[in-house]
């Protein structure tokens, strides 16, 4: 007798060669609109479900865990990152936690050096200039950035996609240097050129650029906060493709309409899309709503991992991207 497909419960539209897959595979309930769940919709869900696919938009906390039902066995993440879920509450109850890790790397370098080359060259500037039919002709001195080669690029975060960004940097004649909680291994570090610092507010004070790339932890909350941001050049460029609360965004639009740093390129906020409105004004400020993984290709490949790991649990076996509290 065939054993009845898993109950699976999507919480976002996905890209469609995804949800033709998961309905083919399991017995899912997709979303009808693209817009988030309520809390309510996630609370049905893990009591009725035996495996729910959440978003980083869906909070995940000790109180709705308490409303899981028996079945309710795995939370597959589509994503890499989860610190939307509370992943200890969820192993206490049984539930296991996957994610999509790895899939993203060379999407989010790309946007990371995407917004080093705007904010730097003043893209957004002159793209404004033409959309409002204002340029009048070539001019020696107008919307003068400045070159990205031969500066020195600080990568906030050495793992996947902090390498992937020095590498791209390399290319473009950064030089590379980063801060991490370990130092690479002298053949990584060494085939990257890149150069640790033990001390992160002493790489700050010496950095042209800064690239965060580090994930949200309890630890990185505010690690970009008002002193270490006071470090900075007043030439300097912060970057962000990682989680906005890594940076204290308040004291950055601060600093930046008053000088102290001379621009930021943006793919995350402190409070999701409740975006500083003075952060909004500022010309020097590329502000971009999270696209730093939206490629196509890329999402996709989230999705693929996303079946591996719920096939992988169906057929009684540990999710090859299992995420355990003691990997946080």
């Amino acid at each position: 007798m065939p054993r009845e497909r898993l109950s699976v419960v999507v919480t976002r539209r996905l890209p469609e060669v995804v949800e033709t897959r998961l309905s083919e595979l399991f017995n899912v309930r997709l979303r009808d609109d693209d817009t988030p769940m309520s809390r309510d919709e996630l609370a049905a869900a893990l009591r009725e479900a035996d495996v729910l696919v959440p978003t980083l938009n869906d909070r995940i906390d000790a109180g709705l865990l308490a409303q899981a039902g028996e079945r309710m066995r795995l939370i597959a993440n589509y994503g890499a990152g989860v610190d939307h879920i509370d992943v200890a509450t969820a192993r206490q109850r049984g539930i296991l936690v996957s994610n999509t890790p790895g899939v993203l790397t060379d999407d989010t370098a790309d946007m990371t050096m995407a917004l080093i080359l705007a904010v730097t060259r003043r893209i957004p500037e002159g793209l404004a200039v033409m959309q409002k039919n204002e340029w009048t002709g070539w001019a020696p001195t107008a919307l003068l950035g400045g070159r990205v080669g031969g500066r020195r690029l600080g990568i906030l975060g050495m793992g996947r996609i902090g390498q992937a960004v020095a590498r791209r940097a390399s290319a473009f004649g950064m030089q590379i240097h980063y801060h991490n909680r370990r130092r690479l291994r002298p053949e990584v570090e060494d085939a990257l050129e890149a150069t640790w610092w033990d001390s992160l507010d002493q790489m700050i004070a010496r950095m042209d650029v800064i690239s965060v790339n580090c994930p949200s932890t309890p630890s990185t909350f505010h690690l970009m906060n008002a002193r270490r941001l006071k470090l900075m050049k007043p030439t300097g460029v912060i970057v962000n493709t990682s989680r906005g609360e890594v940076i204290d965004e308040n004291a950055l639009t601060r600093m930046i309409r008053t000088g102290e740093i001379a621009g930021a390129g943006l793919d995350v906020y402190e409070h999701g899309t409740q975006v500083n409105p003075r952060l909004r004004e500022l010309p020097n400020v590329v502000l971009l709503p999270h696209m730093g993984s939206a490629t196509l290709e890329g999402r996709i490949e989230m999705g693929e991992k996303v079946i591996i790991n719920i096939k992988t649990f169906a057929d009684g076996h540990r999710p090859p991207d299992q995420v355990v509290p003691a990997m946080l």
